[in-house]
């Protein structure tokens, strides 16, 4: 699985963009998902500008891996790294290509289907993003990685605060103290204190 592929990335997330997208939706629904407003500003800490990042594409590796995906067709790797490659300059609309490839020949990899899913929440698809963390659940109920990134785009991309706050508490009942699972506390906290003793979705 991709070290980044957290939706806003598991270290630094920016919780408090939780607590401004409560406040700013108790009186109205958004009309678009907020994920495509938040994602920019609760991008993984540290990492390069997209420009920066399109740039990390290494096309004589790309055009190689390519090549050994059209030679070999049963082999998942090439179609893997592909996809690595594409997500690491933010080129979701190809990493998907590349993922959904690699899926279909490695079906229970529960990190592939996970890191397929982010992608399409990245390219606002939230609903084939949680169908996909589905799939990866069924594979290893307890994959707290798929968790976490259930709970964010339920959050951000369903505006379902009850259904995120459902998913960070599995998190946190399985690794309270991994990253995952600071993580999701950190999200349940801001989430408790912008709604009160109210419960979220109430």
């Amino acid at each position: 699985m991709k070290s980044d592929s957290v939706a806003f990335g598991v270290a630094g997330i920016a919780f408090g963009l939780i607590a401004g997208w409560i406040i700013g939706t108790e009186q109205a629904k958004p009309a678009a998902p907020a994920a495509a407003t938040e994602q920019a500003s609760a991008a993984p800490a540290n990492s390069a500008s997209s420009s920066t990042r399109a740039q990390l594409v290494d096309e004589a590796k790309v055009a190689a891996l390519k090549a050994a995906a059209e030679k070999e067709p049963a082999n998942a790797k090439p179609r893997v790294e592909l996809g690595n490659i594409y997500f690491d300059a933010e080129r979701y609309d190809d990493a998907i290509t590349w993922y959904e490839q690699a899926v279909k020949l490695q079906p229970k990899d529960e990190n592939l289907s996970t890191d397929l899913g982010v992608c399409y929440y990245y390219t606002n698809q939230p609903d084939k993003a949680l169908a996909r963390f589905d799939a990866s659940l069924k594979i290893n109920p307890k994959h707290t990685k798929t968790l976490l990134n259930l709970g964010i785009v339920r959050a951000f991309g369903k505006q379902d605060l009850a259904g995120a706050t459902a998913a960070w508490e599995q998190v946190i009942a399985l690794d309270p103290n991994g990253p995952e699972g600071q993580a999701a506390k950190r999200a349940l906290d801001t989430l408790k204190s912008a709604h009160g003793d109210k419960k979220p979705g109430a």
